[in-house]
């Protein structure tokens, strides 16, 4: 990895301008005047919404701008930008969709990026906003987390012409580096006061637990990265959270001291909000955990029903933030939800639709509709096993032998599973038109479980109003 003498840094200098402008001309995309980014393989509707003006101007009329490391940024030239991503679990979770979606702006509006996960950074843990020291994993649970993380993040760009998102994993050039080379020729150049002053840096130091030597050096690391994709991949700009401010500058800071970069092929960083609700607290946790990316941990369904409850306080901005609608649209239903006749929560399907749909797919998006329609007491579409499967995490479940079911009368099977608390209250509550079998609205208190219930011959799901359900396992 050592860096060639002063001789050399004006070759890599014009070797950096070359790549930039070999990508820009590759990827550049060109506008109509109605506004849209023409990419002829996708139907209409599916066009990715463009604007003349520059993507910094996009995201700060957004509400997706925090900082930038420079105003040269809203000049209209072609960009190269890259975000990282650490593969500290299996998936990505709704806070890290912020960078895909920026990203997604800037290749939108005709420039080229680069999706970085930190095969290597991974293996320290960025400390930023942390109060402890992340769990060492082990390389194999690493590599698994790498390849899933990627595959995910190549799934929701799918939309983007595929030249204009490269993925790469830091661990392909950390793992040559030898330490003595890595001190003499990027370490001498890390200021450690500047390095002390960072935020969560300074945090950690003051706290009761500290800072190892380890978690102090990632700043640096992930600067060599910038520096390296810089250099060898013609990256000039790196985007991130407002908490990844200092590792960002730090990257920018090591890039000018050791390529010694003009203006004309300077490094900028950008930082976007982090992605909070109106109350200040941090929005993409439920009772459960984390709202993963990933279809195998959290199912489309699921998505879209985490969206679709979203306050009327919030949905407006997330709308802005999360989604593709031009600021027009989503002012016409803001003006909607003031008037007289709007349906409730109507800007909150939408939000769900939207963000479901650049997450998982039409295909998902339409898995997520069906089951919605299908799981809704009273609701006509026939349910099948699969259907009520993508509600199993939400739903308590109750297993029982089918000796035990077939002729047992519905109220009892809703006391016996847990749903209702007594027969007093299911015959209650059946009276009031609220107990339902399969989504079938029951109406006698002489009802009992036959075969033909029994949804696939495997399960059976009783319903006590519209959000209480229990579903009924067959063994």
């Amino acid at each position: 990895m050592a860096f060639a003498a002063a001789v050399a840094v004006n070759s890599l200098l014009l070797r950096t301008r070359t790549l930039l402008l070999r990508s820009a001309n590759q990827t550049l995309t060109s506008c109509s005047g109605l506004g849209i980014s023409q990419f002829p393989l996708l139907p209409r509707h599916r066009r990715l919404y463009c604007s003349r003006r520059n993507v910094v101007e996009i995201l700060e009329e957004r509400g997706l701008l925090d900082s930038l490391t420079s105003d040269a940024l809203r000049d209209t030239k072609p960009l190269r930008v890259y975000c990282g991503f650490d593969p500290t679990a299996e998936s990505l979770h709704l806070g890290n969709l912020l960078g895909i979606i920026v990203l997604s702006w800037f290749i939108r509006c005709g420039h080229s990026a680069v999706a970085l996960v930190g095969g290597a950074t991974g293996r320290v843990g960025d400390p930023s906003g942390k109060s402890l020291e992340r769990p060492e994993l082990d390389s194999l649970a690493l590599d698994r987390n790498v390849y899933s993380i990627s595959a995910t993040i190549q799934s929701i760009l799918r939309t983007s012409s595929s030249s204009s998102i490269e993925i790469l994993n830091n661990y392909d050039w950390w793992k040559d580096v030898k330490l003595l080379d890595f001190l003499k020729d990027v370490g001498r150049f890390a200021r450690v006061g500047a390095m002390m002053s960072k935020e969560s840096v300074r945090k950690r130091l003051e706290s009761e637990q500290g800072m190892s030597y380890t978690e102090f050096t990632y700043q640096l690391l992930q600067g060599y990265d910038f520096l390296h994709l810089f250099r060898d991949h013609g990256v000039n700009v790196q985007i991130g959270g407002s908490d990844q401010w200092g590792n960002i500058t730090a990257g920018t800071d090591l890039i000018r001291r050791i390529l010694q970069a003009e203006e004309g092929a300077a490094a900028y960083g950008l930082t976007f909000p982090l992605l909070l609700k109106s109350d200040g607290t941090k929005f993409g946790k439920s009772e459960d955990g984390a709202i993963w990316l990933s279809p195998s941990l959290l199912s489309p369904y699921q998505f879209y029903q985490y969206f679709f409850s979203v306050s009327d306080a919030d949905v407006i901005r997330f709308l802005k933030i999360l989604t593709f609608l031009s600021i027009d649209e989503i002012s016409q239903i803001e003006s909607e939800m003031q008037s007289p006749g709007y349906a409730q929560n109507t800007a909150q399907r939408r939000l769900a639709e939207e963000v479901t749909r650049f997450v998982h797919g039409e295909e998902g998006l339409n898995e997520a509709l069906k089951a919605t329609q299908a799981l809704r007491p009273g609701a006509q579409t026939k349910l099948d096993w699969n259907t009520i499967e993508t509600i199993a995490e939400d739903v308590p479940s109750f297993t029982l032998p089918k000796d035990q079911v077939l002729n047992l009368s519905l109220l009892d099977l809703s006391v016996s599973t847990g749903l209702l608390e007594s027969k007093s209250a299911a015959r209650r509550l059946m009276k009031q038109g609220g107990l339902y079998l399969n989504n079938d609205r029951v109406d006698s208190e002489g009802k009992k479980i036959e075969a033909d219930d029994i949804v696939d011959g495997k399960v059976i799901l009783i319903s006590a109003g519209k959000k209480n359900k229990m579903i009924v396992r067959i063994s």
